[in-house]
C-alpha cells in the first residue's frame, strides 16, 4: 500500500451510521487520522476542546471563514461547523489518511477545493430503515423527524457526485467496503 496521504470524506444523512463506520475504520485503515471540526456550539458535558471539536466563538469562526482557513463549513441547528484546512493539509502531507465525517453539503465543498479527495456517501438500505433508525434514537419530535427524512432524500439525490456509494445494511460489510475504497485510492 502507498503511503500517499489522502482526504476521505464520509458523508450521509443523519442516522445512517457514519459514526459507527468511522469507528470501524480506525482498526482497519493504517495511518487514519480523524479530523477535528471547529464549531460555534457550546461544549456538551464531558466534551474536551480539541478532541471531538474545537470550540470557537462566532467572531473567531468569522475570522476563519474570511481567511479561507476552512476546507468546508456549514450552519446546522443555529450553530456553524467547519473543517480547519491547516491540520488536514499537514496530516495529508505526512502521509496520513484524514477522515472527515461530515454532511453532504460539506462533502461537496471539499470536492470543490480538493479534487483528489475520496468522497464516500453512506446510504441506508431504504428510507423506511433510516426512519426506523432515527425513531429508535427516541430524540426526535415528529416534526424534526419529518425534516431529517426530507433532508435525507435531498442528500441521497447527490449520490452521483460521490466517488463511492456504500449501503450501510451490515456494519462490518460497510466498513470493509469503505476501507477497500480507501486502499484503492491510496494505491492509485
Amino acid at each position: 500500500m502507498s503511503d500517499r496521504g489522502l482526504v476521505v470524506v464520509l458523508a450521509g444523512p443523519s442516522g445512517v451510521g457514519k459514526g459507527a463506520v468511522h469507528a470501524g475504520l480506525r482498526d482497519r485503515v493504517p495511518g487514519l487520522v480523524s479530523s477535528v471540526s471547529a464549531t460555534t456550539r457550546p461544549p456538551r458535558p464531558g466534551e474536551e476542546d480539541g478532541v471531538a471539536y474545537r470550540f470557537v466563538d462566532d467572531a473567531a469562526f468569522d475570522r476563519m471563514v474570511a481567511a479561507d482557513e476552512l476546507l468546508e463549513w456549514a450552519a446546522y441547528t443555529g450553530h456553524r461547523y467547519g473543517t480547519p484546512r491547516a491540520p488536514v493539509a499537514a496530516a495529508v502531507a505526512a502521509g496520513a489518511v484524514v477522515l472527515l465525517e461530515i454532511e453532504v453539503q460539506g462533502a461537496l465543498q471539499v470536492r470543490a477545493s480538493d479534487p483528489d479527495a475520496l468522497l464516500v456517501l453512506l446510504v441506508p438500505p431504504t428510507l423506511a430503515e433510516l426512519e426506523r433508525r432515527l425513531r429508535s434514537r427516541g430524540t426526535e419530535t415528529e416534526e424534526a423527524l419529518a425534516r431529517r427524512l426530507a433532508v435525507a432524500e435531498t442528500e441521497l439525490g447527490h449520490a452521483d457526485r460521490f466517488d463511492a456509494v456504500v449501503v450501510n445494511d451490515d456494519l462490518g460489510t460497510a466498513v470493509a467496503a469503505v476501507a477497500a475504497r480507501i486502499a484503492a485510492a491510496r494505491a492509485a
